[in-house]
């Protein structure tokens, strides 16, 4: 994917040269890690993941140590005794992958506790550089930490209404 967006900038690179546009780019991940505030945000992130790695742990210890009295004893074990603490085994299990799906999914709590706790200082950011951009004239902003993300953009470059008029152009003409 980042190959593919290379290829894809480098390819308007003689178009925007050509036409005196000036482009520039930031490395969010470096600025983040300057400034205290972000610093703190991730400290107090880095504290939730700690807690609840550890509550995990807990959990699967506690379900290692159920396990090894189940499998000590399930010879002596009743079949009701033993569906039943087979019962429990398998529910600490899934109480174990709730938790971490809870905690870690792609919809979890660390998941929206790095919004809650980023999203203003990123929101700071991008104030800051949208005013770099407007006082040095850029019309094109990069990311260039992870994958190639465009911030900023000069409106007049904005070629979506001209693309949705020339689609229902299309749409209503005849075929040749």
């Amino acid at each position: 994917m980042l190959k593919k967006s290379i290829i894809i900038l480098l390819s308007f690179i003689p178009f925007l040269v050509y036409s005196q546009q000036k482009i520039g780019f930031i490395d969010s991940e470096s600025i983040l890690k300057q400034l205290p505030e972000a610093q703190d945000a991730q400290k107090k992130i880095d504290i939730l993941i700690q807690n609840w790695q550890e509550e995990i742990a807990n959990m699967e210890q506690e379900w290692k140590n159920k396990f090894e009295t189940y499998d000590r004893r399930k010879l002596i074990m009743s079949d009701q005794s033993r569906a039943a603490a087979e019962k429990e085994l398998q529910d600490l299990d899934k109480k174990i992958m709730d938790y971490r799906t809870q905690k870690f999914g792609q919809n979890g709590e660390l998941s929206k506790k790095q919004i809650e706790v980023m999203k203003p200082i990123q929101d700071k950011i991008f104030l800051a550089l949208q005013e770099v951009a407007k006082e040095e004239g850029y019309d094109f902003v990069f990311d260039k930490s992870g994958q190639l993300y465009l911030l900023i953009t000069n409106e007049k470059y904005d070629l979506t209404i001209k693309t949705i008029e020339k689609f229902k152009q299309l749409k209503t003409s005849p075929t040749k």
